[in-house]
């Protein structure tokens, strides 16, 4: 199977392993990762956030590694891309209101290309009317 190329949707203080994790490994069975970020440029770094439970009632928020934007939000072409990806943490709190992100994600629903996320992603998919209906979900937060 050829690698597909991914979209991957961040802002700042995305879940650190949220990013990293997915995006090491898609790369590692062949597939291309955009990690976009608006109004990020190729090259800018993002800082990234850490959630632990250390014995309290919830978790803890720690500062994570700048995580690498690898591809210029504002160059992205959606049909160059073969799925879009949800990253979690604290960015969906504020990427999920921009009109342009929402734009994104509608059209991988319209166009019933794959959409995926985790953790606190959901709350981007949540912003975008009908990407949600009919469907169940699970997420952390919201």
């Amino acid at each position: 199977m050829p690698g597909k190329t991914i979209l991957m949707l961040c802002g700042e203080f995305t879940e650190e392993y949220e990013i990293f994790v997915f995006q090491q490994g898609m790369e590692a069975v062949g597939h291309t990762v955009h990690v976009v970020c608006p109004d990020k440029a190729a090259g800018e770094v993002i800082a990234t956030s850490l959630h632990d439970f250390e014995g309290h009632q919830t978790y803890t928020e720690k500062p994570g590694h700048n995580a690498l934007i690898n591809k210029t939000f504002s160059e992205v072409v959606l049909e160059d891309c073969d799925a879009v990806y949800c990253a979690g943490g604290r960015g969906p709190e504020y990427i999920r209101t921009d009109p342009r992100v929402q734009d994104m994600v509608r059209h991988f629903h319209e166009t019933g290309k794959p959409i995926f996320t985790i953790c606190h992603g959901v709350q981007i998919l949540m912003a975008v009317d009908g990407v949600l209906t009919g469907r169940k979900v699970a997420g952390l937060g919201a």
